[in-house]
């Protein structure tokens, strides 16, 4: 290993898989958590897909009710639930002064943003994970190829939505703004993405609003994913537009956050 090498390790990978391994730990700890993320989606998921089963029809490939239609928007419920709310956590670390000892460390900032994200990313995964093994149950039946490409847009999704969680904390003093935005944007975030209802019938502007939104084509990919063996029929964006504006939205959530944590840095030490 070189000096180069060395240094960035011990300056970047380092202090973010510790960072990573605390966030870890502290949500294990918390099993009100763990609850809490799972079982409020699968709850929405089975009163509000029974309801509706008998009463929609997708164009999914041979038909499906809305039970197996809602099925890849949960996931990326549990995702955002997950993801976004371990980035709390930032709001806890800087009231309890761990933050501050952390960020006058000589560590990178972007190893602090990388732990951070990193962690909500592992566990929104594992739970996203967890859910898909329900797949299954409403018929959506899983290959191996299908299987991995879901996990692969669902670590995706959840780095992009943990940073995106990340930009929104960083600027927070109270858990209670954190929950005003949740509820005022992140929720009309997932709601306008396809996980409810196609956007082939939606209005003309929720159309619209539903084409600039981020997260609709990481719910487009996920769809892609599980009925990758059958997606002809599927109308949606293709495989390349799903996975590039998904990698953009990851990409841009990490920068912005470490632009954030630099900037929030600098102004504390004037």
């Amino acid at each position: 290993m070189t000096p180069d090498s060395s240094s960035i390790s011990s300056r970047l990978f380092l202090p973010a898989v510790s960072l990573c391994w605390r966030e870890l730990i502290r949500f294990v700890r918390q099993r009100s958590r763990i609850i809490g993320a799972l079982a409020t989606p699968i709850l929405f998921w089975i009163v509000i897909g029974a309801g509706m089963g008998r009463s929609f029809r997708s164009d999914m490939p041979g038909g499906g009710n809305f039970i197996e239609y809602f099925f890849p928007g949960t996931l990326v419920m549990i995702l955002l639930f997950t993801a976004i709310f371990s980035e709390i956590s930032v709001i806890e670390d800087r009231r309890e002064g761990f933050l501050q000892s952390v960020l006058v460390a000589p560590v990178s900032r972007m190893a602090i943003v990388l732990g951070k994200v990193l962690g909500g990313t592992i566990l929104a995964t594992t739970q996203g994970v967890l859910f898909l093994l329900l797949a299954p149950l409403v018929g959506i039946q899983l290959s191996l190829i299908s299987f991995l490409a879901a996990v692969a847009v669902t670590f995706i999704v959840s780095f992009a939505l943990s940073g995106l969680g990340f930009c929104i904390a960083w600027r927070m003093s109270s858990t209670q703004g954190f929950h005003v935005i949740m509820n005022l944007f992140l929720i009309p975030m997932w709601f306008l993405s396809g996980a409810m209802f196609p956007a082939s019938g939606a209005h003309g502007t929720m159309r619209w609003l539903m084409s600039v939104n981020p997260l609709t084509y990481g719910v487009s990919a996920l769809r892609r994913a599980l009925y990758c063996t059958n997606s002809a029929n599927l109308r949606l964006p293709s495989w390349s537009i799903c996975l590039g504006i998904s990698l953009a939205f990851a990409a841009a959530m990490f920068l912005a956050s470490s632009l954030m944590a630099g900037r929030r840095v600098a102004a504390d030490l004037q």
